[in-house]
């Protein structure tokens, strides 16, 4: 986890306000019932200064994920990628982790959210690697969690809203107080779903895999993004169920996310996966760090710049 450091600037209800003062009432129904979406999005540095990695795709995902809960922003998708811009500009920090979100705010209590305003924020905060540089570069120890992913006939999974992550958290917690550095959880029809807060890809026979979205997965942006390094690769590629016993004989595991970024899993409730090599893995490592940093002209269309 990170300590948050308070930077200059929070992008709140249409304006930057200092960092002190975006608050929110506690009767706030967006903290007690989890009626809000939210993004994780990252900033790198580049040669050319600040990009935000992939903003117009995360900002897809999130005016989808209001959609999906009848949640009427009051902001088109272009003021908001301009507002994470700007915010990103105001701090003067080059690497930050930028976290938009919508809630249902104060004026209204109760299950029905229809008549509660909704509040938007966009926040930011230095944030290393989710599972450790170490992880990055000698991979994780996971847990195949006993909480299962919430099946979508229950919440919709396509959506990122702060409701899932409770499932997440159980999983999250789970798996640390056993030892593990994360979770990996299976759906309702037992078959591999995601890590809490990650998707999870598989190599055997030099074959990539991960699960589909009808596994229950949120569709990821670097889950998409590895989809495409695979093929520039040519590397062969499935979108397939898989069950718990396919994770312990795999060649290579890792694990995908803006927050974790591209996660070797070198262990499996006590069973090491493949030689610890993971040299696929560590090609896929290197295209994305190179895509990130604006080091590949290939991908420049994903680099939204500041300056």
């Amino acid at each position: 986890m990170v300590g948050i450091r308070a930077l200059k600037k929070i992008w709140f209800d249409g304006k930057l306000v200092d960092w002190a003062d975006a608050n929110v009432h506690v009767l706030t129904p967006g903290l007690h019932y989890g009626y809000a979406i939210f993004e994780g999005i990252r900033s790198h540095d580049t040669p050319r200064g600040p990009a935000i990695f992939r903003l117009r795709e995360h900002m897809d995902r999130f005016m989808n994920s209001a959609k999906i809960y009848r949640m009427k922003i009051p902001y088109s998708q272009a003021e908001l990628e301009k507002a994470c811009v700007d915010t990103v500009r105001a701090n003067e920090v080059a690497t930050v982790y930028i976290r938009p979100i919508a809630f249902s705010g104060y004026g209204e209590m109760g299950l029905d959210p229809t008549n509660a305003p909704v509040r938007v924020a966009i926040g930011e905060f230095e944030w290393g690697a989710y599972l450790g540089q170490e992880g990055v570069e000698k991979g994780v120890r996971a847990t195949v969690s006993s909480w299962l992913r919430m099946d979508s006939r229950s919440l919709p999974p396509q959506a990122k809203c702060a409701a899932n992550y409770a499932n997440s958290a159980l999983a999250k917690m789970e798996a640390v107080v056993g030892g593990y550095a994360e979770a990996i959880l299976l759906n309702s029809a037992g078959m591999v779903a995601e890590g809490p807060g990650e998707n999870i890809f598989r190599v055997k026979n030099e074959i990539v895999s991960t699960p589909p979205a009808s596994s229950g997965i949120l569709r990821g942006i670097t889950r998409d993004t590895v989809i495409k390094f695979l093929a520039h690769e040519g590397l062969a590629f499935q979108r397939t169920d898989f069950t718990r016993e396919e994770l312990f004989t795999a060649d290579e595991l890792f694990y995908s996310g803006t927050a974790a970024g591209i996660t070797p899993i070198r262990e499996v409730d006590g069973r090491p996966i493949g030689t610890g090599d993971y040299p696929i893995t560590r090609r896929l490592q290197r295209r994305y760090e190179d895509a990130i940093h604006g080091r590949s002209p290939a991908y420049n269309a994903w680099l939204t710049y500041v300056a």
